[in-house]
């Protein structure tokens, strides 16, 4: 494939990484609320457990940066995976709620680990005017994971804790893909002939970074911690269908989400970061509205192929502007545009589910909605970032922030 061959070499080892850690996520992640249920605890509580694996990926974050400086990305990713395996795999053989949850916040200790270190390896190495298409390729390559992820996941009809020792065993081959080819790269001098790191303080002066974070906060939130936790549930326990139907509804997630993934990151490239926000979000508020408003299979089927649209525009777009701001000297910058995804990721399913708990399925699905429709004025109102020569530089963001503080006094 051309795009493949004119991406970085550590980009296209990332997708192989990328595609097997998708394919173990697609496995557990449907079974995770429904095994979570069966200790005999509420629909917020089976939430938590969604959301433990992401707060300690946001408790994290703050150290990851320093790690990778000393360490280095290959061997920071590799490490991570290894933890997510090993946690996974105990996370099977749990006896309690309690063991379950604990198990899963330590997995997410190793997904910012390995998380950080693929985004700050795609910005640092993909030029801006590539930048959408890697993040789509990259995307694309969880993507595809996640479409195989489901259909193999039908082993969960036959037992819940099957899918955590899988997910273990893709894991680990990620880790040795990971460490294999790059083993050959020449990050360590690129590492050494990199400019000083953008400050966090530059960056959050700029608008653009400022979207970015609230588009990647929404997208988490609504897209993904909410539709994991709540969608498996609301197929069971609301629409009464079987568990194939909640794996059915993740695959037209996948399957949509995977077909737009590289077309985004083209349009994202080409016409422009903004736009490909902006409907993206509203696709996905719309989605929500129609899940608990049309028919059964038909609102969930039509719902969750728009969630899918949502999903791509969300997975390409918000990275390729947080990495035209970083211009390849992230660190910090980069942490937090994770960290903004990982609270999202957090909150959705607890605050959903006390929603869902209190009022039922329908509130909680309007909140959802709401969530991915509150950043879209504040997208548009934003300066685009897209530039096909050169990437934005500290001078430009400064300037733009003395301008920003001026309009303001």
């Amino acid at each position: 494939m051309r795009l493949l061959r004119d991406l970085p070499a550590e980009v296209r080892a990332l997708t192989g990484v990328g595609f097997m850690v998708a394919l173990g996520f697609g496995l557990v992640a449907p079974a995770l609320p429904l095994f979570a249920r069966e200790f005999g605890v509420g629909k917020a509580a089976a939430g938590a457990v969604v959301s433990a694996f992401a707060l300690m990926r946001i408790a994290m974050a703050p150290f990851v940066g320093r790690l990778i400086d000393r360490a280095g990305e290959r061997v920071l990713l590799a490490t991570g995976i290894g933890v997510v395996a090993v946690s996974s795999a105990l996370a099977g053989l749990s006896q309690s709620y309690w063991q379950l949850l604990v198990l899963r916040g330590a997995g997410g200790v190793g997904s910012i680990m390995f998380s950080v270190s693929a985004a700050s390896l795609l910005v640092r190495v993909t030029p801006s005017h590539l930048r959408g298409r890697a993040q789509g390729v990259w995307a694309g390559s969880f993507l595809i994971g996640m479409v195989a992820g489901p259909a193999v996941g039908t082993v969960a009809t036959f037992s819940l804790r099957l899918p955590f020792f899988l997910y273990a065993g893709t894991l680990v081959v990620a880790g040795l893909i990971g460490l294999g080819a790059l083993r050959h790269s020449n990050l360590a001098a690129r590492q050494a002939a990199r400019s000083e790191p953008l400050a966090l303080l530059v960056a959050l002066r700029h608008r653009a970074y400022l979207a970015a974070l609230a588009a990647a906060f929404a997208g988490d939130f609504a897209l993904v911690g909410a539709r994991s936790a709540m969608l498996p549930l609301y197929v069971r326990e609301s629409l009464h269908l079987s568990a194939g139907w909640v794996y059915a509804a993740f695959l037209i997630v996948s399957l949509v989400s995977g077909a737009l993934l590289l077309p985004t990151g083209k349009v994202a490239d080409t016409v422009g970061r903004r736009p490909v926000i902006a409907l993206g979000l509203l696709v996905g508020a719309m989605a929500f509205l129609l899940l608990p408003a049309l028919p059964a299979i038909a609102g969930l089927v039509i719902a969750t192929a728009m969630i899918g649209v949502a999903a791509a525009s969300d997975s390409v777009a918000p990275g390729a502007v947080m990495g035209d701001v970083v211009a390849g000297r992230g660190g910090t910058v980069v942490a937090v545009f994770q960290m903004a995804g990982d609270l999202g990721a957090v909150l959705g399913p607890v605050v959903t589910g006390w929603v869902a708990d209190a009022a039922g399925y329908s509130p909680a699905f309007v909140l959802c909605a709401v969530v991915c429709a509150l950043p879209v004025l504040l997208v548009l109102a934003a300066p685009e970032t897209l530039q096909r020569e050169h990437p934005v530089s500290a001078v430009v963001l400064e300037e733009e922030a003395r301008d920003t503080a001026a309009e303001s006094t």
